[in-house]
């Protein structure tokens, strides 16, 4: 039997953006929300420095209709649109609602128990709250980018801890707690959900053995971030990477056993620091000596925590991902699936739509007339 999606009967209002807003608008719809993106018309070019950082691919499962904000008439769409929605998700500067006349207060007064999620980096307060910046800098100024990578340099988790994790992410849960809350008390919410602050979260744990003065500041030299030998990523003879996740003695063990070190002195004692350099180096010579794909095999069905370093191409045709269904492909784009899973509930992506192709049914069902439509399409409201 299948179930009915968890989201369904509510309804998203997204402004259209780039990076975490669609990221957190993809979730909900994934989930059976009915997420109706507020696009730029096709007429309106797209500025050089957005083009590059745009993929249709996360404007899926959604519909779409394209207006011109700058006119009122399109305006008043909106709050007709806003009328009948759960929930609103922008991705703007602060202040750039309220100049469209679309800010938190205007929009409560055309529907007081709407939840207003407002995206951004910086968040909505603070020095930094107008200044220009990317997931890069964002990460940056909470510690967390600095604790990632070798010894010598900070590496670039892509975009994914802030845009997609502290960002995006953390936006939808402000979505659904603030479309809970409104259920219980009748009340809307405004949400300032800052990447900043969702990556400072992300952290808490890090907080947590600093203060016991179990974690180093410097890179490379805890258990988490490469430090340990048994943490770790390995080169293979063909090139391709092996990662080792050995953390506990029971999966330690099984690990040393299966690679024949379990009577190797360096191995004794698997949280002697000292014996850390040693254990490296018989590490690093060994997976250099064969393939990635003899090391799969040697740990085929082992409790040892160690497991190939695929590319992006192999994860999708990996037989774990294949059995799982962890990818649809929509016209010739490979798209994970919506997650989490709910148990009878099978979600379908639907390819991203085109700029205000649902326009007229959107608007019907807004109660437009045919002669109102006409209207606001010569009033030049669509582009």
């Amino acid at each position: 039997m299948t179930k009915e999606s968890p989201l369904a009967g509510i309804r998203i209002v997204e402004f259209a953006g780039i990076g975490p807003a669609p990221f957190a608008a993809m979730i909900l719809a994934g989930l059976g929300a009915d997420v109706i993106r507020i696009d730029k018309p096709e007429s309106f070019e797209l500025s050089p420095d957005t083009r590059f950082f745009t993929s249709s691919a996360m404007d899926r499962d959604r519909r779409s209709i394209a207006l011109d904000l700058k006119l009122p008439e399109a305006i008043e769409v909106v709050k007709k649109l806003v009328a009948k929605a759960d929930g609103v998700i922008e991705g703007f500067r602060p202040g750039v609602m309220e100049r469209l006349g679309l800010g938190p207060e205007k929009i409560m007064q055309t529907n007081p128990t709407t939840t207003f999620v407002r995206m951004t980096g910086w968040g909505q307060g603070g020095p930094l709250s107008h200044v220009a910046g990317h997931d890069l800098n964002f990460i940056g100024i909470t510690g967390l980018l600095n604790a990632i990578g070798p010894e010598e340099f900070p590496a670039i988790p892509l975009n994914l801890v802030g845009d997609f994790g502290g960002g995006g992410a953390m936006a939808a849960v402000g979505m659904l707690a603030g479309i809970v809350s409104a259920k219980v008390s009748g009340r809307g919410s405004v949400v300032d959900a800052a990447i900043v602050d969702g990556v400072a979260l992300m952290g808490t744990m890090f907080e947590g053995l600093i203060s016991q003065g179990l974690w180093s500041l410097e890179r490379s030299r805890n258990l988490l971030d490469g430090g340990a030998p048994f943490y770790c990523v390995y080169r293979c003879a063909d090139g391709k990477n092996i990662a080792l996740a050995s953390l506990e003695p029971k999966f330690f063990a099984e690990m040393r056993t299966r690679l024949g070190l379990a009577a190797h002195d360096a191995f004794a004692n698997q949280y002697d620091r000292a014996k850390w350099p040693e254990m490296r180096r018989v590490l690093t010579e060994l997976f250099s000596k064969d393939s990635r794909a003899y090391f799969e095999e040697l740990f085929q069905g082992a409790d040892a925590c160690v497991s190939p370093v695929l590319d992006l191409n192999e994860a999708k045709a990996s037989q774990h991902s294949m059995e799982r269904g962890m990818f649809q492909d929509v016209r010739g784009v490979s798209h994970p699936v919506p997650a989490p899973r709910f148990e009878g509930f099978s979600p379908r992506v639907s390819a991203p739509p085109l700029p205000g192709q649902d326009r007229s049914e959107i608007l019907e069902e807004l109660g437009f007339s045919a002669q109102e439509i006409i209207d606001l399409e010569n009033s030049g409201a669509f582009g």
